[in-house]
């Protein structure tokens, strides 16, 4: 008979659960690579200079910080904007100045009245940088 000496097993072989958790940890981080890449980080396009869309008068719609609303430099409602907004031609070209310090809904609520009576020909003012 050979003598056969047995091992006392009373340690855990950890190698092959290191194995398994970095190939864990790989893919954790390729899914949070693809999940990040749905944010966008947007730098806006300075415009050095700009010519009005037509030679009409423009129709100018403003914004100020606290999101009242102005139509040719007088205050006017929502409603009362809708109602201005369905006598004007499709033609007519229109000025949009908000405010930078405006929420977006009051902008996106003036553009969604536009859009939905065919008013496309929106220009947005801006300021020119230094």
């Amino acid at each position: 008979m050979t003598n056969v000496a047995l091992r006392r097993f009373d340690q855990i072989n950890v190698i092959p659960f290191i194995d398994i958790m970095l190939v864990l940890l790989a893919i954790v981080l390729t899914t949070a690579t693809f999940i990040s890449q749905g944010e966008l980080n947007v730098t806006l396009p300075q415009a050095t200079a700009a010519q009005p869309a037509s030679t009409n008068p423009a129709l100018v719609i403003s914004i100020n910080a606290e999101g009242a609303l102005f139509l040719d430099g007088a205050p006017i409602t929502q409603p009362a904007l809708n109602a201005r907004l369905d006598s004007v031609e499709k033609t007519q070209v229109i000025v949009c100045s908000v405010d930078k310090k405006t929420a977006f809904g009051d902008f996106v609520t003036v553009v969604d009245a536009l859009k939905s009576r065919g008013l496309e020909h929106l220009s947005i003012r801006t300021e020119s940088l230094p």
